[in-house]
């Protein structure tokens, strides 16, 4: 009998590097891996937006934990997609296609239709909720921010950069969702002037 060994701590990035998909050391540093990065972070977050999302209060039964949980596994699917950059050691297959898009897109309207018309600036806030999930949201956008930045460089599946549009716009309906459908959101009231 076999036992495998699952090693956490390799020593392989102690010199500041680290290995892609492709067995390449680039730099921790380097716009590859910060785009990973900020990924992994709004994967984090995410849990937390779902561990919320299954004890929060909500105006109407919607299937929130699995929609939050199939973007969890898209997060993975994305990373694994960015850390096979192309090239001759690779045979490059994508791991992430548009398709999912028409699925968040339908989400996102499922929640949109029955939300209050905005009637202003919305600012972070309202419940616990509906923080973490601008939290997501907000580092969605550096995600994005940060893969724009690298497929200036190189090449980017182009479904990736649709993508976390989208996901962002999923987090601000998202947010509105738990702040009672908009009803309890916080808006901004600009400063008077003389």
């Amino acid at each position: 009998m076999s036992i495998r060994i699952d090693k956490v701590v390799t020593r392989g990035g102690d010199g500041g590097e680290t290995s892609l998909g492709d067995g390449a050391r680039v730099g921790k540093d380097s716009a590859r891996i910060e785009a990973l990065g900020a990924l992994d972070e709004v994967n984090a977050t995410l849990g937390l937006v779902r561990a919320h999302a299954a004890t929060a209060q909500v105006s109407a039964p919607r299937p929130i934990v699995a929609e939050l949980a199939a973007l969890q596994n898209l997060l993975f699917d994305i990373g694994a997609d960015l850390c096979q950059p192309e090239g001759p050691r690779t045979q490059r297959a994508r791991r992430v296609e548009e398709t999912i898009i028409a699925d968040m897109e339908d989400w996102i309207e499922q929640m949109r239709v029955r939300q209050q018309p905005l009637r202003g600036f919305v600012l972070p806030g309202g419940s616990m909720a509906a923080g973490w999930a601008h939290i997501a949201r907000t580092q969605v956008r550096r995600a994005e921010r940060q893969v724009v930045a690298l497929a200036r460089h190189e090449q980017v599946n182009p479904a990736i950069l649709k993508i976390l549009n989208r996901l962002s716009d999923y987090f601000f309906v998202l947010a509105r969702y738990f702040n009672d459908d908009g009803q309890a959101d916080l808006l901004w009231a600009p400063a008077r002037t003389p």
